[in-house]
């Protein structure tokens, strides 16, 4: 079994799991010992990268980030992990960590601060009072069409048309 690091200090943080292959971002609860799911815990994120995903390395950063953002799992004023962190536990070229977050940057996400780290700016995330209906409504569908036989996987794509339907411009 894994033990805390003795430098530690305070409450562990509330720790959130998103796999970032889901459409719906279904939470589920984070296991310290697993890698490569996007995780947020404090401000903190960890990437996931698919090598075989045909998405660039530093767009699956930049998309994790955003979907992080949505979820309101990153806030404003949060710390993001350093490039030498990121190359740790991904074992990506630091440039493309970098190329990442200066995209970030430049959407007006986060912000660089010299000898201190990158900062999330903003968020992406509607506020909870604003969304929740919207979640309700999908949940009942998702419900709806797990009663009707479709599965995790037919649900995601059925998600995924209907919203290339609607945004064919965003479709990569």
């Amino acid at each position: 079994m894994r033990q805390a690091s003795p430098t530690h200090q305070g409450p562990r943080p509330r720790l959130v799991e998103v796999d970032i292959r889901d459409p719906l971002g279904t939470p589920f609860h984070y296991l310290p010992s697993e890698r490569g799911k996007l995780v947020a815990a404090s401000g903190t994120i960890e990437f996931r990268i698919d090598r075989r995903s045909g998405v660039a390395t530093y767009l699956q950063i930049v998309q994790q980030t955003r979907r992080a953002l949505r979820l309101g799992l990153l806030e404003p004023g949060d710390k993001l992990p350093t490039a030498r962190e990121v190359v740790e536990a991904t074992a990506i070229n630091p440039n493309t960590v970098l190329k990442a977050y200066r995209e970030l940057e430049r959407e007006g996400l986060v912000e660089a601060r010299r000898g201190l780290g990158t900062f999330i700016r903003k968020t992406l995330g509607a506020s909870p009072a604003a969304d929740s209906p919207y979640r309700q409504g999908l949940a009942d569908w998702v419900a709806s069409a797990s009663e009707g036989g479709l599965d995790r996987e037919d649900m995601a794509a059925l998600f995924d048309s209907v919203l290339n339907d609607h945004f064919p411009q965003e479709n990569s």
